[in-house]
C-alpha cells in the first residue's frame, strides 16, 4: 500500500516512524502505548507494508528527536508487526493484539455493505461460490444475514449455512481480496458505514437462524439434516425455542412479557406444555392474566403456521433482550444433579 505524506493520519505517521526504527528501539517506543493504541498502530503497519522513501523521510523530519539519513525503505506487513509486538509486549499479549487487529481489519473490509438492502447483497453475491457467500454473510449483522440467507434457493442456502458453521478464521489478505472485488461492483448502490466484527462458526449461524422467519429456519435445518445430520442436531440444540422460556428466571420472563400482545401470546401458548403455560401465567400482572384468560377462552382453532409465528415473536423478544444483556439464558444442564 502506497501513501503520500499529506494523506497520512497521525496513527499512520507513528506507524511509519516505528517501521523505520531498529527493532529494539521500536519495541521500547511501542511499549509506551496502551494496548488499544498499539492495536490501531499495528493495524496501520500491517496495511502500509511499504512506504515511499520520500514519504518516510518527510514524516520522520516532523519528529525533532529523530534525524533521517538518506533514503529509508519503510518495512511493514504482518511479520514485522508481529515481531514488533512480541518485543514490546511478549508473545502472548502480541498474539491477542494481532488477533484483534485481524478481526477489526476483516470487519472493516465489509463495512460498505452495512447500508445495503438484503436484496442488493443477494444480487451482488449472485454466481459466487458458497464459500465466498458464507464469508460475506458471516460478516453481516444477524438480522441482515438471515434476510440474505432467506433469499437464496434451498440447496445454495444449505451450502452457505454449512460453510458458515465450519469455516475457520480467514486471513486479512483473503478477506481483502473478496471485499475489494465486491466493493468495485457495489460502489454505485452501497455507502460505507460502521465496521462489524468478523464472525464464523456454529454459534453465529445459530444467531442468524434465530432471527430468520419460520419457513427459512425449517428449510435450512431440513437441508442440513440431509447434508450433515450431526451439524443440524448441534444447531437445533443451540437454537432458542418457545419452550426455553421455562429456563429463564422469573424477573427475566417478566421482562420478555412486558408489553407483549396478549392475543399473540395466547396463540403462542396453544398446545404448549403445562410447565410453559404455568411459567407465563405466574409472571404476568393480574390484569394481563385476566386478558390472557379471556383471549384463551374466546380463541378458536389456530393454524400451525400461526402458532409457529406467534412463538417466533416470543423467541425474538427473548433473543433481543439476551443480546442487549438484559436477561441471561441457561442453555445447558450444567446445574443438573449427578447421581
Amino acid at each position: 500500500m502506497s501513501e503520500t505524506k499529506s494523506a497520512l493520519t497521525g496513527t499512520q505517521k507513528v506507524a511509519v516512524v516505528l517501521m523505520n526504527l531498529e527493532g529494539g528501539i521500536a519495541a521500547s517506543v511501542m511499549a509506551q502505548f496502551s494496548e488499544a493504541e498499539a492495536t490501531d498502530i499495528t493495524a496501520e503497519i500491517v496495511r502500509l507494508r511499504r512506504v515511499d522513501p520520500d514519504v518516510a523521510e518527510s514524516t520522520l523530519a516532523e519528529f525533532n528527536d529523530i534525524v533521517a539519513h538518506g533514503r529509508l525503505a519503510a518495512r511493514g506487513g504482518t511479520d514485522f508487526a508481529t515481531g514488533l509486538l512480541e518485543l514490546s509486549f511478549g508473545a502472548e499479549r502480541a498474539a491477542g493484539v494481532m488477533s484483534r487487529v485481524a478481526s477489526n481489519m476483516a470487519g472493516k473490509a465489509f463495512e460498505f455493505l452495512d447500508s445495503a438492502e438484503p436484496g442488493q447483497i443477494g444480487s451482488l453475491l449472485d454466481g459466487e461460490m458458497a464459500q465466498t457467500i458464507a464469508l460475506v454473510v458471516a460478516h453481516l449483522r444477524p438480522v441482515q444475514a438471515s434476510a440474505v440467507l432467506a433469499g437464496l434457493h434451498d440447496d445454495q442456502r444449505t451450502d452457505v449455512a454449512q460453510c458458515i458453521a465450519t469455516m475457520t478464521s480467514a486471513t486479512p489478505e483473503a478477506v481483502a481480496i473478496v471485499a475489494t472485488s465486491l466493493k468495485s461492483r457495489a460502489a454505485a448502490v452501497v455507502a460505507p458505514q460502521n465496521s462489524m466484527e468478523v464472525v464464523g462458526g456454529v454459534q453465529p449461524l445459530v444467531d442468524i437462524i434465530n432471527r430468520a422467519d419460520v419457513a427459512t429456519e425449517r428449510a435450512l435445518l431440513e437441508g442440513l439434516d440431509a447434508r450433515d445430520p450431526e451439524l443440524a442436531e448441534e444447531i437445533r440444540s443451540r437454537l432458542l425455542t418457545f419452550a426455553d422460556i421455562v429456563k429463564l428466571e422469573a424477573r427475566d420472563v417478566q421482562n420478555v412479557l412486558r408489553g407483549f400482545d396478549m392475543a399473540v401470546l395466547s396463540i403462542a401458548m396453544k398446545g404448549s406444555a403445562e410447565a410453559v403455560q404455568q411459567k407465563i401465567r405466574e409472571n404476568l400482572s393480574e390484569r394481563n392474566r385476566e386478558l390472557l384468560a379471556d383471549e384463551l377462552e374466546s380463541m378458536g382453532p389456530s393454524r400451525r403456521s400461526q402458532i409457529e409465528e406467534a412463538r417466533a415473536d416470543v423467541v425474538r423478544a427473548i433473543r433481543e433482550l439476551e443480546q442487549s444483556g438484559t436477561i441471561t439464558i441457561h442453555r445447558s444442564d450444567e446445574d443438573a444433579f449427578v447421581e
